[in-house]
């Protein structure tokens, strides 16, 4: 007689593992991007990460948590994947101010909304999360991630991508960092934010600043990415094992279409309530 106990499947040891026996064999890279309120075109980094990754073939997610994003539907607390809106090939959008709070377990982590994102949105190859520092260190808690920093050309800004820093490092043991610039690329303080930035988080935190790259607010989303972009999203990739950096030496010309005609494809809303996505 067939012995059904001894070649039965043992039960999962959580609620999880099944999310993560259906998740085991795909590749599908979490990019998180330190929310910072004193950086004003935030929505043009979110578009020209999102128009870059898609040219390159990604399914992207873009993933807007941070404080000033809009609220998601009330239906979000139930149906993520019903909240989700495609916003241009290979590109969608999820307004999520504040659902990662909905997510956070017993130990503080939430690690549970990136499965539920995941789940609601199996096609994409990569989660582009923007949330504040905070809510980043409850979502990448027990995650091998390089945390990306926003900046700008101005103290403030900086001060903050650096707050950003001390807190990740300090709650999740996180000790590289990727940082974008959202300046014009002829700033004569770029260098010497990067090398500001760079010390600090040596000096004082024992961290490192991996890579860095300009987007310039008033480029053309859909532009070929330079060479500091491509190698900083060629090491996003190659983390969680999901691309060559090689393939990203030399990037193919950018899509039209993109997130560029974001605009035309959507319903208006007022300025105040969803990134620009132009």
């Amino acid at each position: 007689m067939r012995d059904f106990y001894a070649s039965s499947r043992p039960m999962p040891l959580d609620q999880a593992d099944g999310l993560r026996r259906l998740f085991a064999g795909r590749r599908c890279v979490l990019l998180p991007l330190a929310a910072n309120p004193h950086v004003a075109f935030s929505g043009s980094v979110l578009d020209r990460l999102a128009a870059t990754l898609a040219a390159h073939g990604r399914r992207v997610l873009v993933v807007d948590a941070g404080a000033g994003a809009p609220l998601p539907p009330e239906l979000a607390r139930v149906d993520l994947a019903a909240c989700i809106e495609p916003v241009a090939p290979r590109v969608s959008y999820l307004p999520a101010r504040g659902l990662p709070l909905a997510h956070v377990d017993t130990r503080g982590s939430a690690a549970g909304f990136v499965d539920a994102l995941q789940y609601a949105a199996p096609d994409a190859d990569v989660l582009l999360l923007h949330a504040d520092g905070a809510d980043l260190a409850r979502l990448l808690k027990r995650r091998a991630a390089r945390p990306v920093l926003l900046a700008a050309d101005h103290p403030e800004s900086v001060k903050h991508a650096y707050a950003n820093a001390k807190l990740l490092a300090g709650r999740c043991a996180l000790m590289t960092f990727d940082l974008l610039l959202a300046a014009a690329p002829t700033s004569p303080r770029i260098t010497a934010i990067v090398d500001s930035l760079a010390g600090c988080a040596d000096r004082f935190l024992g961290a490192v600043l991996r890579g860095h790259a300009v987007v310039d607010p008033a480029g053309d989303p859909a532009e070929p990415a330079d060479a500091d972009l491509a190698a900083l999203l060629a090491g996003q990739l190659a983390l969680d094992g999901a691309d060559d950096p090689d393939n990203w030496t030399a990037p193919a010309p950018a899509a039209r279409g993109g997130f560029a005609d974001l605009a035309a494809a959507r319903p208006a809303v007022r300025p105040d309530t969803r990134p620009d996505f132009r």
